[in-house]
């Protein structure tokens, strides 16, 4: 941005909003850890966990709660800093000036863009830290990520591997079968081996087992072997976990890729598409947010910081309301998944251009 867009103006009222959002940003997840903390502590106890792993796994639970508090911030940021300019008659100063209301809250919108941004980039990094926090807060060893049992995976390519046994820390597999069906140019397989090893310059190598070519006009041929490389079995030991994984654990691509999977099972997978689709739409709150807030902030020139939390608390809880109604009504298919995601910004969006078109610029 060109220097003569930006007037002292704009860097003032840039300040003080930034002032507020760094204060909200750092108080907001002490907060919310407090009240973790005193809900879980005696299942903490019960579980015999060290305090340095209930203090680790806050420490990796921070980029999921600020990807959720974000956009509360951001309103908080914009409720306050728009009440005081109000209260001291600063936007009307500005008004008296030539500077319409719009013009004055740019900065603020602009500020809003980059906690936009901030918000995408953690989205990305809280479902690794979340896996860390799961892991630590199990009490137990990393069974639950290591070991998988009776279970069956839809690849990409429309194979269905049949597991008994994964076990991904040994990058091992025992009693697997691998079914591809055919078409009319290519006749079906169907693979049965005793055990799998997966090696990184080789892919899975099956041992001890059968091939069952299964032709569509002919009966099936059967080939044993003794090893047996499969170039088409492509998937990792952690990519045959996905199922085990929660949607808090997996950014965007990798949740598209488990949804993928899941559907090729025939799984209903609505709600996983609603909760993918969060990770975009949170962000997006930030900004839609600051345009609800602002014009929101100038209702009332006396109601002072009372006013200002009053109103913050009560959108923030109404928002949440509607995340979780929305994602109900998207998880049940009653609308469509994705559209489900954004009806709170949809709905949020058009009630501050109302108020926006209300207000005296």
């Amino acid at each position: 941005m060109s220097r003569r867009f930006i007037t002292p103006l704009d860097r003032y009222v840039a300040a003080e909003f930034t002032r507020i959002f760094t204060v909200t940003t750092l108080g907001f997840p002490v907060l919310v850890f407090v009240i973790d903390l005193v809900d879980n502590l005696r299942k903490y106890t019960e579980r015999k966990l060290a305090l340095k792993a209930v203090a680790l796994s806050y420490v990796y639970w921070i980029p999921d709660t600020l990807f959720m508090v974000l956009p509360a911030a951001v309103l908080f940021a914009t409720v306050f800093s728009i009440g005081t300019f109000t209260r001291y008659s600063e936007i009307t100063a500005a008004k008296a000036s030539g500077i319409s209301f719009y013009r004055f809250i740019a900065p603020i919108l602009f500020m809003a863009m980059i906690a936009m941004g901030i918000d995408v980039v953690f989205a990305e990094i809280a479902p690794p830290a979340n896996a860390q926090r799961l892991k630590l807060l199990a009490g137990k060893g990393q069974d639950r990520d290591n070991n998988r049992y009776n279970f069956a995976f839809a690849s990409e390519t429309g194979r269905v591997y049949r597991i008994y046994t994964l076990d991904v820390k040994q990058r091992f597999v025992e009693n697997m079968e691998i079914e591809e069906r055919g078409s009319v140019k290519r006749p079906g397989l169907l693979v049965a081996a005793k055990n799998a090893t997966w090696y990184d310059n080789r892919g899975w190598v099956l041992k001890s087992g059968i091939v069952h070519v299964v032709p569509n006009d002919s009966t099936d041929r059967a080939v044993a072997f003794d090893s047996l490389v499969d170039r088409h079995f492509t998937e990792r030991p952690q990519d045959l976990q996905a199922t085990e994984r929660q949607p808090s654990e997996m950014n965007f691509a990798d949740l598209s890729r488990f949804i993928s999977a899941l559907e090729r099972s025939g799984a209903d997978v609505n709600l996983l598409r609603v909760e993918r689709m969060l990770k975009l739409a949170i962000p997006v709150t930030c900004l839609i947010i600051a345009l609800f807030g602002a014009p929101l902030a100038t209702s009332s020139q006396r109601g002072g910081a009372a006013y200002g939390i009053a109103v913050s608390l009560a959108t923030t809880i109404l928002f949440l309301v509607l995340i979780q109604l929305t994602k109900a009504i998207g998880g049940k298919g009653l609308m469509p998944p994705d559209l489900a995601a954004w009806v709170p910004n949809v709905a949020c969006g058009l009630f501050a251009l109302v108020l926006l078109y209300r207000v005296r610029t």
